[in-house]
């Protein structure tokens, strides 16, 4: 059953969409460089008042990500992308973006956050980036090999992070997973699930499991050590997005 349906919300394709913790904002963002945010009411799965069209991007719109502001109990939206490789940070109650985070010199490619004011970011310059919005700043950066054995990297297409905060995993272009303890600071898995991009990357809610999806049409289930568990196949699109549901 379809609850809602846009046509022609954008001038170009859609990237990346996300929903706000509490499910009342959703954003999308694009190839025509914007980013669209709109207020969403789920008992009657229509928007509310206004969408807010954000346009300080100059390039493609490739992800987007919510975080809480503590402080005044406020959405923040984070979004990031091609052009001038910076990350921005926008206040959803007023619609302003009001910070522009630099430090990566190729492309935004992915982004996630966990809850409270951290986030991590991927790029095209193959590294991935930690950030603090207390500090307003990059706190730690890191270079995931993808050889075992080598310092060869390759760009970072998608990103997760554990529900304890403990251990990052990153989807990479030359179809490498990386499993990385933030806390201990070093790899500590390397594994190639899939024959092309990884470019959707989750762990189960008890981080017992990894579901990534990639450019070779493929869904597949590991545990973190890369074992394989279940995959699907057959799908008609490259663009597979994974989510794990609570149950």
């Amino acid at each position: 059953m379809v609850l809602f349906k846009r046509t022609k919300h954008h001038k170009g394709s859609i990237y990346c969409l996300a929903w706000s913790p509490m499910g009342d904002l959703m954003a999308t963002g694009s190839n025509d460089k914007t980013v669209k945010l709109m207020k969403f009411n789920a008992d009657t799965s229509n928007l509310e008042g206004d969408e807010v069209e954000l346009s300080m991007h100059d390039g493609t719109v490739r992800d987007i990500c919510f975080l809480e502001d503590t402080s005044n109990k406020s959405s923040l939206l984070i979004s990031g992308g091609a052009g001038d490789c910076k990350i921005y940070v926008t206040d959803c109650a007023t619609g302003t973006p009001f910070q522009a985070l630099s430090g990566h010199t190729g492309h935004i490619l992915s982004l996630y956050t966990w809850g409270g004011a951290m986030f991590v970011s991927g790029s095209h310059d193959k590294t991935i980036r930690f950030w603090d919005l207390r500090t307003r700043g990059c706190v730690n950066m890191v270079t995931p090999c993808t050889v075992p054995g080598t310092r060869q990297g390759s760009p970072v297409a998608s990103l997760c992070v554990d529900p304890s905060g403990r251990l990052l995993v990153s989807g990479h272009e030359d179809s490498s997973c990386v499993l990385y303890d933030i806390r201990g600071g070093r790899s500590v898995q390397t594994f190639k699930p899939h024959s092309a991009d990884v470019r959707s990357i989750r762990f189960s809610p008890s981080a017992y499991y990894l579901l990534t999806g990639g450019y070779d049409n493929k869904l597949i289930l590991t545990d973190l050590q890369g074992k394989f568990l279940q995959f699907s196949t057959g799908w008609s699109t490259k663009n597979i997005v994974c989510k794990f549901l609570k149950t």
